[in-house]
């Protein structure tokens, strides 16, 4: 698989998707599943929004 999300992009998503499923929990609301997908996304770096409008934070490979 082609991975589109990289560097500091997974640490934001990790930690945006933690913190929304901890305000789902704090509120009791089933909303927090939401932080799943940023935290689903950096765990296998890839993310489908980002390949459909062709956006990469990870660095250009260059053949030896």
């Amino acid at each position: 698989m082609v991975h589109n999300v990289c560097g500091t992009e997974k640490i934001i998503r990790a930690v945006l998707g933690i913190v929304i499923i901890l305000a789902g929990i704090f509120y009791g609301s089933w909303w927090g599943a939401i932080g799943l997908i940023p935290l689903l996304t950096a765990v296998i770096g890839y993310c489908p929004l980002s390949h459909a409008f062709h956006f990469s934070s990870c660095p250009m490979r260059t053949s030896p």
